[in-house]
């Protein structure tokens, strides 16, 4: 098979992790819900035989057709879906397909959109505070800045940046917003860093991070998002198929954790006790109690796979 020269400068994190941990069958159907620019999709068709098939779904335009590309060798062995991962029995159906061997998802923002002076998601250029994953969708991060009242933005932060300085942030950003709307990430930055204390807490995340990250994860309902696909993927599992999930920040990895640990619980009841009344039959069985974290040639390598970590889990 000819290499695909296709230069991609998004490296996939954990990818030999997550390829092993999910026991690719040759002739399987496997699912990257979080496609990027295919670096997880192209390790799984490495895997996979000719009859094997490969479903990858993001809501991204440019980051399909960079997949798209970067896929072309492996031909008609794979299908590409704008959509998002939510849309998973629609999808599934539409493709007339009813179980998978396994799903794969990588909930990190691709190289390609981080990098984007016109997309909005990094504070280390000016652009328009957009932060969309599907620019499709109406709401953008600017809406949220202008229009939510202080304290609305206050709780934001702190639910979803877990930002210990919320009020004081909030509380500039109403101020700034009397004078003119906040339109851009540098002014958004500027009047962070007013009100935040100049020693500690820049120690080791730039004082924008947990606020950016907020916005991003309201603006695209990542969280919620997310509780609804964990659901929805377990029905479409083959027994024995797995369930792979990279997470990045505390408050994806702990809906994972939680949703794992839920769907692994056994019956409670004495070996020996005539009738069952706790009715628990477990749906998964947990395969690495603690997550893996990249290993030093892959921080070296890519340093912003350094908060990743990976979570497998085995349909029953």
């Amino acid at each position: 098979m000819k290499v695909n020269k296709l230069k991609i400068m998004h490296q996939p994190v954990l990818k030999k992790e997550a390829i092993k941990n999910l026991n690719i069958k040759k002739d399987g159907i496997y699912l990257d819900a979080t496609l990027g620019e295919g670096g997880h999709a192209e390790g799984i068709l490495q895997k996979l035989g000719s009859r094997g098939f490969l479903i990858g779904i993001d809501c991204d335009k440019a980051s399909i057709e960079r997949a798209e590309r970067r896929l072309s060798v492996y031909k008609k062995r794979f299908s590409l879906i704008r959509e998002n991962y939510i849309a998973l029995p629609v999808i599934l159906k539409r493709l007339k397909i009813e179980k998978l061997d396994g799903i794969l998802l990588d909930l990190g923002l691709s190289s390609l959109q981080i990098d984007s002076r016109f997309r909005g998601f990094s504070f280390r250029f000016q652009a328009p505070l957009d932060m969309r994953m599907d620019e499709r969708s109406r709401l953008k991060a600017r809406d949220l800045i202008n229009r939510l009242t202080e304290d609305e933005l206050k709780k934001l932060f702190f639910q979803f940046g877990e930002e210990r300085y919320s009020k004081r942030i909030a509380k500039n950003i109403a101020r700034g917003r009397r004078k003119k709307p906040i339109e851009k990430t540098l002014e958004l930055v500027k009047i962070i860093e007013e009100v935040l204390p100049q020693t500690g807490h820049f120690h080791r995340l730039h004082p924008a991070t947990r606020i950016f990250q907020a916005l991003r994860i309201a603006v695209n309902q990542e969280l919620d998002n997310l509780r609804i696909f964990l659901k929805e993927s377990i029905d479409f599992l083959e027994k024995r198929g797995r369930l792979a999930v990279i997470s990045y920040h505390s408050l994806e990895d702990r809906i994972v954790k939680i949703f794992f640990r839920d769907l692994a619980k056994t019956c409670i009841c004495p070996p020996n006790f005539p009738i069952c009344r706790c009715n628990i039959q477990p749906r998964l069985k947990i395969i690495n109690n603690k997550p893996l974290r990249p290993g030093k040639p892959e921080l070296e390598r890519n340093p912003r796979s350094r908060s990743a970590k990976l979570r497998i889990a085995e349909r029953l």
